[in-house]
């Protein structure tokens, strides 16, 4: 685990056209802000580790407000940003972020949770910054595929290929690889991927085989290697037949500028089974209405695909730790 999240930073070096980080005592130290549980897989495998390798300060949230990270950028001059996409989409839409000397920013970096892929190129366009993602979770060790750079511009809607140390592969309910395109349930394979689960030799059973991890995830591979996640499987709705996926309504509803947060959940439906609705909390100063978020999913989407209700918050989404939405709590209050 430690190996594929060291390989990730290297790359990310390495892609962005640049040398590996300089190692040693006397080499300039960058500084990385962090506002994820260290005891968390991707603080301590993905951040904290290669953190240790390669030197480098750390400056540490308690928990992530966007007030007192541009204030830190700009006093500890910070270089690199890891967490979830909500970090940086709360600095961009910050109305005092102009305020703030942002210059030392080299890389803004995510996962842990579907990146609108707008997102890439107001990263890009707006800070001196260079955006990467990726895909990972426990049983991988952290990052297990790495996004970066101007593969990340050109490529948007991809978490990236699968690291040097590790494969991936999209099979079908029956097990059997599907071909370059199709959209299944993603397996991941290397040496990051865990032994089992401790004393749940069940579980273990149904989740690794051969080596192979069942993700749950569903996703696609282009004929680069480049990995697109689409869903996850337990999250997906059927409407009356037809697949809706998250990321494809939850990228239309944040390319409106009023839309700082956005989650699609499930609503039963007596007919045609679920149907999906969609909940988004406003950016600092804008507004919108239902009304106009649901024509806009209308003239991108497929009309099963639109969703049926918006609901429109003041407040952030809910989240965990480690700055996940937490969609049980959205679903209990809106998906009834």
């Amino acid at each position: 685990g430690a190996v594929a999240g060291l390989y990730s930073l290297v790359r990310a070096f390495v892609r962005r056209g640049g040398a590996p980080p300089a190692l040693g005592p006397t080499a300039p130290p960058k500084v990385g802000l962090v506002s994820i549980p260290f005891f968390h897989t991707t603080g301590c495998n993905a951040l904290l580790l290669p953190a240790l390798v390669t030197g480098q300060t750390l400056v540490c949230q308690r928990r992530f407000d966007a007030t007192e990270a541009l204030m830190l950028i700009e006093r500890e001059k910070i270089n690199l940003i890891g967490g979830v996409p909500t970090v940086a989409i709360q600095l961009l839409q910050h109305p005092d972020r102009d305020k703030y000397d942002l210059s030392s920013l080299e890389t803004v970096t995510y996962g842990g949770a579907a990146a609108p892929t707008d997102l890439v190129r107001q990263i890009d366009d707006r800070t001196t910054a260079r955006p990467g993602s990726g895909w990972g979770m426990t049983e991988t060790s952290a990052t297990h595929t790495h996004h970066f750079g101007e593969d990340y511009v050109n490529r948007p809607d991809s978490c990236g290929p699968a690291m040097p140390v590790s494969a991936i592969r999209v099979v079908g309910p029956d097990g059997a690889e599907l071909p370059t395109g199709e959209v299944g349930e993603l397996l991941a394979y290397g040496p990051n991927i865990v032994k089992g689960y401790w004393n749940k030799p069940e579980e273990t059973a149904a989740t690794f085989v051969d080596g192979w991890v069942r993700t749950g995830d569903l996703a696609r591979i282009d004929d680069e290697g480049f990995c697109f996640i689409v869903d996850r499987a337990k999250d997906i709705i059927i409407r009356g037949g037809e697949n809706i996926y998250c990321q494809e309504v939850e990228a239309v509803l944040f390319d409106h500028p009023a839309v700082a947060e956005r989650a699609r959940i499930a609503k039963p439906h007596p007919v045609l089974g679920e149907v999906p609705t969609a909940v988004v909390s406003l950016a600092p100063g804008l507004t919108v209405d239902a009304d106009t978020l649901k024509a806009l999913t209308a003239s991108r989407l497929a009309a099963f695909k639109t969703p049926v209700e918006v609901h429109i918050l003041n407040e952030p989404l809910p989240r965990n730790a480690a700055g996940k939405v937490v969609k049980g709590e959205l679903k209990a209050r809106f998906g009834t």
